[in-house]
């Protein structure tokens, strides 16, 4: 058998393999029955449904044409990785304000070009609503500025 799709063939095996994470890590709690759920319940049958439409994908691969798997994109997962760690790291000690600034900056380096006044304003523009919708709408304790300014 040859692979026509590779993309279609890696699909499929992904789809599997979350599939399969989540059922097998849905064992441990108790499955019940379509009409007195148990916690196991919907992880085991969405988990189930993906792993077999990861099935049907795999093999279509070796069926239908398709096109070549993309080259990985390593700058962009460790950029944006990255900012997400260090917002989160830096969330309580720095502030929202300078937290967020830093997550839009560092992920800004992950695409091809980087615009630093493009980069401030939407880091401005994320501010301000943030601070409106989580702070002010919703009264989430976060810290606005560091610390030592406070």
């Amino acid at each position: 058998m040859r692979i026509k799709s590779p993309k279609d063939f890696w699909a499929g095996l992904m789809f599997i393999g979350i599939g399969l994470f989540f059922m097998i890590g849905a064992r441990n709690y108790e499955l019940g029955s379509a009409a007195r759920m148990g916690p196991a319940y919907f992880p085991t049958m969405v988990g189930g449904l993906i792993a077999v439409i990861g099935v049907v994908v795999f093999f279509q691969s070796f069926v239908g044409g398709g096109g070549k798997v993309a080259a990985f994109p390593l700058r962009l997962i460790l950029f944006m990785t990255a900012a997400l760690l260090l917002f989160g790291y830096l969330l309580k000690p720095l502030g929202l304000v300078a937290a967020l600034t830093l997550l839009v900056v560092v992920s800004a380096f992950a695409g091809h070009e980087f615009k630093l006044k493009e980069v401030l304003v939407l880091a401005s523009a994320l501010i301000v609503l943030s601070v409106l919708v989580f702070v002010k709408g919703l009264g989430q304790p976060f810290p606005l500025w560091p610390a030592f300014l406070s």
